[in-house]
C-alpha cells in the first residue's frame, strides 16, 4: 500500500523457493522408494522376526514421511515483510488513529511474579501512543489479592514512568529492563529506580506474607476493594471483581497528561462451571472491555512478554490502514523472542522453526498462526468470518458500538459484571463460533486456525527490533512440562471433526491444511523417534542386520534422506541467524521432547512413580503418557488441567543454565525413557565393536545402526554427564538412573526373547 506515494509496507519472498520446491520434490521422489523398499521387505519376510522389523520400520517411516510432505508447505513461498511506520505518521492525524485494549493474562502469583506481569502492564502503557487510546486488561484467573495490590502500586508508579519514557524517548519501556542498562545519562532516572524499587520491595513483602496487611491499605477505597476477599473466598468459587485502578477521564501524571486505562478483571468461577482456563479469561476481557471501551485493536501478550519497542503499534496500523488488506486481516502476528537466553540455547527455547521460519512460510499464503501473544486482532475478527452477519446474542458487544459513557459509570460497570459471570456464556455460541475457542488445550492455535477456516488472512510483522520479549524456562522439567501441555492440545485439534488434513484443506487449501497439520500431528513424531532409539541398538545386541549394507544400492537413499533432511533443515536455520551449536541443541531437544514430554506427563498424585513427592495444588497430573493421556480424556476417562509455567527464577539453577548445563534435578519419570535410550545406545555402539573386532560381526552390514546408536551417543552426551560426572542437584537422580538401567535390561531380555524366536 502507498498513500501520497509513500509505502506504509513492502514485501518480498524467498530466493530459496525454487531450490526449496526442486528439493522437495527430489525429497519425495526418495521417501516414496524408501516406502517402496520397506513394502517389498515386508511382503517377502521369511521369518517373523523380519515381518515384524519390517512392518515396525515401515510404520515408522511411514509417519516421518506425513510429517516431512507438511513441513515443505512451509518452504514453498516464504514470504518476508517490511513497514514503514515514519510514512504512516504523515498521513494520519491523531485524532484518526485508533483505540488499543490490551488484554494481559495471569492465573498464579507464586508461578507467575506479580512484578513480571506489573513490567509488561506498564511496558504497553508507555507505548509511542495516545494514551488516552490506550486500555490496559489484566485478567487474574487465580482472584488473588496480591495481583490486584501489585496493579495498585503500579498505577502510582505509572504517574511517573509514563512522562520520563515520554520526554527522554526510551526504548526500553519495560522498568526492569530499562534498570538493567546504563541508565546514567539521565538525570531523573535514580530518582525513578528508587520509586521502582520501593513499589517491588512492597510487593516482594506482601506475596511473601500472602495476604495484604493493613499496612499497605492506604484509603478507605481501597480497604472496600480487599473486604471482597473474604474467608469463602477461594480461587476456584468466588465471585466477579472488576477494578478500575486508572481511569483515563479522570487520572493525570504528574506532567498533566491523560492516563490509559488499567482495569482489574477476575471472572466469576464456581465450583461446578466450565473454566475453560486462559481460552476462558480472555472471552471474559473481550466482553468486559466491549463494555467499557470496545476499541478496534486488541493485544493479547502472556505476563511475562513485555513490550520492547514503543512504536510497534504503529507497525501493526501500517498493514490495518490498507484498505487492500482491512476487510478481510484478522490479525497482525510477532514472533515470541525470549530474553536471557543462554548463549547457545541449550532446551532450543528460541522455537526458532515455529516462531520465524514456519511463520514466514505460511506468511507466503494466508498468513501465520496465532501464536498465544504478541498478536494484535481486529476485534471483528472474534465475532465470526469478514462476510458473516452478527450474532443477535452479540449485538450489546458488538465491535462496532460505540461506548459513550464513562468506564465507573453504573450501567457500565453492571453490563460488565454480568458478561463476567461463569453463566454467561451457557446456551450461547462463545467459545464455539464467537470469542475464543474452546475445545484444545493449544487455545490459541486453535482460535487463529479456525479464524482462517472462516476466512480472515493473518501477517506476520518481524521488524529488526524484537517488538516484545519473554522469559523462557530455564531448567528441563519446565520446558518439558509445556511440550506435553502442547501434544495434548494439538492431537485434541488433530483427531477432531476439524482436522487439518480434512476440514482445513478443504477451507483454507492445501499449504495451510498440512501446515496447521504439521503443528496438529507433530506429537506422533514421538513414534518413529522411540522406534529409532530402540529398535537398531537392540538389533546390534542381538546379532541382527536391519539396514542396507555400505555396498548395496539402497545404503545411498538412506544417506541422502539423512544428509538432505538435515542439511536443509540446518540452512534454514543459519539464514534466520542461527548459529551451528543453537542449531546442533535445537535438533537435540527435539528428541529429547519425543522421548520424554510426548510421551509423558507430568507427575502427580501424592507421589510419582520414582517415589518424588509431587508439587502442592490443582496443577497436578498423573504419570501418563502423552497421548495416552489424549485417548483417556476422550473416553472420559481422564481430564486435562491447565499447567502454569513457573516463572520463578532459582539462582543456582540460573548459574548452571548460564554455564550451558542442562537441569535434571527432580526424578521426574519423563526423564526414564531418556535415560533408557542414553544406555542403550552406548551399550549396542560399544558391543558391536567388541563383536565386531572378535570378527563376528560385519561392520558392512550393521554400519547404519551403529551409525543411529553413535548418534544417539552425541546427542546424550548431557545425559552421561548428569549420571556419572556430576554433583549438583541439577545431575540426574541415582534413582532415575537405576530404574532406567533396570527397564533397558528387561527391555533388552523381551526384545532377546522375541527376535531370537
Amino acid at each position: 500500500m502507498s498513500t501520497d506515494d509513500l509505502p506504509l509496507h513492502t514485501h518480498k519472498h524467498s530466493l530459496r523457493i525454487p531450490f526449496n520446491r526442486l528439493f522437495a520434490l527430489i525429497y519425495w521422489c526418495a521417501i516414496l522408494a524408501l516406502l517402496y523398499h520397506h513394502t517389498h521387505s515386508l511382503l517377502h519376510s521369511t521369518t517373523l522376526t523380519s515381518f515384524f522389523i519390517t512392518l515396525t520400520l515401515l510404520i515408522s517411516d511411514s509417519i516421518l514421511a506425513f510429517l516431512n510432505i507438511a513441513t515443505q508447505a512451509f518452504r514453498m513461498n516464504p514470504l518476508y515483510r517490511k513497514e514503514y511506520p515514519e510514512n504512516l505518521k504523515r498521513v494520519l492525524r491523531k485524532s484518526d488513529l485508533p483505540a488499543l485494549d490490551v488484554f494481559i493474562c495471569t492465573a498464579d502469583p507464586y508461578k507467575e511474579p506479580p512484578m513480571n506481569v506489573v513490567n509488561t502492564a506498564l511496558s504497553v502503557m508507555a507505548y509511542d501512543y495516545p494514551t488516552e487510546k490506550v486500555s490496559v486488561y489484566v485478567s487474574d484467573d487465580g482472584g488473588s489479592a496480591l495481583t490486584l495490590f501489585a496493579f495498585m502500586e503500579a498505577a502510582k508508579f505509572a504517574r511517573h514512568w509514563l512522562p520520563f519514557c515520554r520526554e527522554n524517548n526510551i526504548l526500553e519501556r519495560c522498568p526492569e529492563a530499562f534498570f538493567e542498562t546504563d541508565h546514567s545519562s539521565f538525570s531523573e532516572a535514580e530518582n525513578i529506580k528508587k520509586m521502582y524499587q520501593g513499589m517491588k520491595v512492597r510487593v516482594d513483602n506482601v506475596i511473601e506474607r500472602g495476604k495484604v496487611d493493613s499496612e499497605y491499605i492506604t484509603g478507605e477505597r481501597e480497604s472496600q476493594v480487599f473486604s471482597k476477599w473474604s474467608d469463602g473466598f477461594i480461587r476456584q468459587d468466588h465471585p466477579t471483581i472488576i477494578q478500575v485502578l486508572s481511569d483515563n477521564n479522570k487520572e493525570r501524571d504528574i506532567t498533566g497528561n491523560a492516563m490509559p486505562n488499567l482495569i482489574y478483571v477476575s471472572r466469576e468461577k464456581n465450583r461446578i462451571s466450565e473454566h475453560n482456563f486462559k481460552a476462558g479469561a480472555l472471552n471474559v476481557l473481550i466482553r468486559v472491555s466491549a463494555t467499557m471501551t470496545n476499541a478496534p485493536i486488541v493485544l493479547t501478550l502472556d505476563c511475562d512478554m513485555y513490550s520492547n519497542d514503543p512504536q510497534t503499534l504503529y507497525r501493526v496500523l501500517c498493514y490495518l490502514s490498507d484498505p487492500e488488506l482491512r476487510s478481510k486481516l484478522g490479525y497482525v502476528q510477532f514472533p515470541q523472542r525470549f530474553r536471557r537466553i543462554n548463549k547457545n540455547d541449550i532446551y532450543a527455547c528460541e522455537l526458532k522453526r515455529m516462531f520465524v521460519i514456519n511463520a514466514e512460510g505460511m506468511d507466503g499464503v494466508l498468513g501465520p498462526d496465532y501464536f498465544g501473544t504478541g498478536c494484535f486482532f481486529n476485534r471483528r475478527v472474534f465475532f465470526g468470518g469478514p462476510s458473516q452477519m452478527l450474532s443477535p446474542e452479540i449485538l450489546e458487544l458488538a465491535p462496532d458500538n460505540v461506548v459513550d459513557k464513562p468506564i465507573q459509570s453504573t450501567k457500565v460497570l453492571e453490563l460488565a459484571h454480568r458478561v463476567a459471570a461463569c453463566n454467561y456464556e451457557r446456551n450461547t455460541n462463545w467459545g464455539r463460533k464467537i470469542g475464543v475457542r474452546y475445545g484444545s488445550l493449544v487455545e490459541d492455535f486453535f482460535t487463529g486456525y479456525q479464524m482462517q477456516c472462516e476466512g480472515w488472512r493473518s501477517i506476520f510483522c518481524n521488524p529488526a527490533r524484537p517488538a516484545f520479549y519473554g522469559d523462557a524456562p530455564i531448567n528441563l522439567v519446565d520446558v518439558l512440562n509445556q511440550t506435553k501441555r502442547w501434544t495434548i492440545g494439538n492431537l485434541e485439534v488433530a483427531f477432531s471433526r476439524y482436522s487439518p488434513v480434512t476440514f482445513g484443506v478443504r477451507a483454507m487449501g492445501i499449504l495451510m491444511g498440512l501446515s496447521y497439520a504439521h503443528y496438529s500431528f507433530w506429537p506422533i513424531w514421538s513414534i518413529p523417534i522411540t522406534v529409532y532409539a530402540f529398535l537398531p541398538q537392540l538389533a546390534i545386541l542381538n546379532g541382527i542386520t536391519i539396514f542396507p549394507k555400505v555396498s548395496e544400492t539402497w545404503f545411498l537413499l538412506y544417506v541422502f534422506l539423512f544428509l538432505g533432511a538435515y542439511t536443509q533443515d540446518f540452512i534454514d536455520f543459519v539464514v534466520e541467524g542461527g548459529t551451528f551449536p543453537r542449531w546442533w541443541n535445537d535438533q537435540r531437544m527435539w528428541m529429547v521432547r519425543a522421548l520424554s514430554s510426548l510421551l509423558f506427563g507430568s507427575s502427580g498424585g501424592r507421589r510419582n512413580l520414582l517415589g518424588a513427592q509431587a508439587p502442592p495444588g490443582p496443577y497436578v497430573r498423573p504419570p501418563l503418557f502423552g497421548s495416552i493421556e489424549y485417548l483417556l480424556k476422550s473416553l472420559r476417562i481422564s481430564t486435562h488441567v491447565f499447567n502454569v509455567t513457573s516463572k520463578v527464577l532459582d539462582e543456582d539453577q540460573s548459574i548452571r543454565y548460564e554455564q550451558g548445563t542442562i537441569e535434571f534435578g527432580v526424578p521426574s519419570p519423563m526423564f526414564v525413557p531418556l535415560t533408557m535410550a542414553a544406555l542403550l545406545n552406548l551399550a549396542a555402539f560399544t558391543w558391536g565393536h567388541v563383536e565386531a573386532f572378535r570378527g563376528r560381526n560385519d561392520l558392512e552390514g550393521l554400519f547404519l545402526q551403529m551409525f543411529i546408536a553413535g548418534f544417539g551417543i552425541v546427542n546424550c552426551i548431557p545425559i552421561y554427564e548428569a549420571i556419572i560426572s556430576r554433583n549438583d542437584k541439577g545431575r540426574i537422580p541415582r534413582k532415575t538412573t537405576l530404574v532406567s538401567l533396570l527397564l533397558a535390561f528387561a527391555l533388552y531380555l523381551v526384545a532377546y526373547v522375541t527376535l531370537r524366536n
